[in-house]
């Protein structure tokens, strides 16, 4: 019985270890410790974050700015797989266009998409069209390095198979590649999501009027630093609903093909 019951404690433990429960109490009880050795300009406490947020939510500034980079970041990452995915199965499967396009877009994958600001501004203005080119530059280049490699991974062997069963290489494209390039291909979604988010902080903050990157940045000329915490968390808060969201999809839609 003893043994039983200590069994069944681990596996509590286990459980609430693995649940991430604990590493946020750790993480909040240490920022509110260091906010109790400043004052709220420099380090607003937990607390004072929730009070900032709320205060936001209630003058309707934070669920505009949400709903603003939520559409951008959309906008940019979906543009960027609809792009991304077909270009990287065209280059990683045929040797022609692999040899004529990868070396100008690798050349490219190496510019970061901050660098590219001034230029977008002078080429798409300062409306949306900036901002959404930004992002889905971002977003390209982990989704089609991951096709590619994703079309690299296919065990050759059962195209060999498919081709000597007297399939077309058309078919095999589609019966073997593409099904055996999934897994890579939904890690460089996941991955895109994540550069899109980030990428959409640094244009709102350079060229933006609205938006969660813009809430931080403009924070700084009202001496607001809960606003720019409150700016944080929410899109931190996004960013994880987000990619749990497409992670759970992808488990019980592509299960089939490999996604863990």
């Amino acid at each position: 019985m003893k043994k039983e019951k200590s069994k069944s404690s681990a596996g509590v433990g286990q459980k609430i270890l693995r649940s991430g429960v604990v590493s946020w109490i750790i993480i909040i009880a240490v920022w509110w410790l260091g906010s109790l050795a400043y004052d709220e300009y420099f380090l607003p406490s937990p607390t004072e974050t929730a009070s900032s947020m709320g205060t936001l939510i209630q003058n309707g500034v934070l669920g505009a700015d949400i709903l603003a980079s939520f559409g951008r970041i959309l906008k940019g990452w979906l543009l960027a797989a609809a792009v991304g995915i077909p270009l990287g199965l065209l280059v990683g499967n045929f040797k022609p266009v692999r040899w004529l396009v990868e070396p100008v877009l690798s050349f490219f994958r190496f510019v970061p998409a901050i660098a590219l600001t001034t230029l977008f501004l002078m080429w798409f203005g300062v409306g949306e069209e900036s901002k959404v080119a930004l992002i889905f530059y971002a977003s390209f280049f982990p989704i089609f390095v991951n096709t590619i490699a994703g079309v690299a991974s296919v065990d050759k062997s059962l195209v060999e198979a498919a081709s000597s069963m007297g399939a077309k290489k058309l078919h095999v494209f589609f019966t073997v590649v593409v099904p055996s390039a999934v897994s890579n291909i939904f890690t460089g979604v996941r991955l895109g999501l994540s550069s899109s988010i980030t990428c959409v902080v640094a244009a709102e903050m350079l060229v933006g009027s609205d938006g969660l990157g813009y809430l931080i940045n403009s924070s700084k000329l009202y001496y607001k630093t809960g606003w720019a915490f409150a700016g944080i968390v929410t899109l931190a808060v996004i960013g994880f609903a987000a990619d749990r969201l497409l992670l759970v999809i992808g488990k019980h839609k592509l299960k089939h093909f490999g996604v863990k």
